[in-house]
């Protein structure tokens, strides 16, 4: 199937006040996982591609190209994009070899400069038909720079979105990024304010720390486009440790990275699932109510 632009998958979720799973690629095994947990489910899913990633491999073309290649080769509708971009030139690269979705990370920088940083490679994606997300200050635990208790202010966001004019916005309500326990409670009157207030999508960064509930309340509060990346990299991890412990004589990798890639295939179709009930606020305080009583 052809590529998917991601705005046709965010676009359709928030319409549907569902959850645009948004899931990391680490290497070509987490990618083939992906995949298939998309076809499996029928859900669309966005494949994406760090900056971090990229420096580890050294260079954004290699995996960036058999990603695409997967994404176009699935039965499944899949959209490439690039997360947490800071340098520029991976920006141009990335775009110029088919991927149709970038988050242009200028949040460390301060707010008039991550405004015109932003909206200069903005204005660049969106001449070449390409999407732009981006992060108004930085979502609590990102590179151990702000604490969890980081919030996006509505009429601030309002205003960077006008100025910088990109087409989705990761906002900080209460998630953590590289978290390994689910246990976040997010701020869904924030969310719902924000969802009120701005003209484009949530995104939430930081998913990995949110259990499946509080995602699911956070979607119906307004959150579209749910970034998940570290709680899927300790799946592949538990699944290789456990086997090279009933194993310490394993030798062939693959005998250990087939059983972790569909591990992580499995529960990225979970999450899909999870990411796509449509749910309301209301059934879920009766749900709750129900628990107490």
């Amino acid at each position: 199937m052809p590529l998917v632009p991601t705005a046709s998958i965010v676009d359709a979720a928030r319409e549907a006040r569902v959850g645009a799973a948004a899931f990391n690629v680490i290497h070509l095994e987490t990618a083939e996982a992906l995949v298939a947990a998309a076809e499996r489910t029928g859900i669309p899913l966005i494949l994406q591609i760090s900056e971090n990633c990229i420096r580890y491999h050294g260079s954004l073309l290699p995996l960036t190209r058999a990603t695409l290649a997967l994404a176009e080769g699935s039965t499944a509708r899949i959209a490439v994009h690039l997360d947490h971009i800071i340098d520029a030139e991976l920006v141009h690269q990335g775009i110029g070899a088919g991927v149709g979705s970038v988050m242009v990370d200028a949040s460390a920088l301060p707010y008039e400069q991550n405004v015109a940083t932003t909206a200069e490679l903005t204005a660049w994606c969106h001449e070449r038909g390409a999407y732009v997300e981006a992060e108004l200050g930085e979502v609590g635990g990102k590179d151990g720079v702000h604490a969890p208790g980081a919030r996006t202010d509505p009429a601030e966001a309002l205003a960077f979105v006008r100025a910088t004019r990109v087409d989705a916005l990761a906002v900080a309500v209460g998630s953590s990024h590289a978290m390994r326990e689910r246990t976040a409670e997010l701020d869904k009157e924030l969310i719902a304010a924000l969802r009120t207030t701005l003209p484009v999508p949530l995104v939430l960064h930081g998913s990995s720390g949110v259990p499946d509930d509080e995602l699911r309340r956070a979607i119906a509060a307004g959150m579209t486009k749910i970034n998940i990346s570290t709680h899927l990299v300790s799946v592949f991890t538990g699944s290789i440790r456990r086997t090279l412990d009933a194993d310490p004589g394993l030798v062939d990798s693959r005998k250990y990275l087939k059983p972790a890639r569909e591990a992580v295939a499995q529960e990225a179709a979970r999450l899909l699932e999870v990411l796509n009930t449509p749910v309301t606020v209301p059934d879920l305080r009766t749900a709750e109510a129900t628990v107490r009583g």
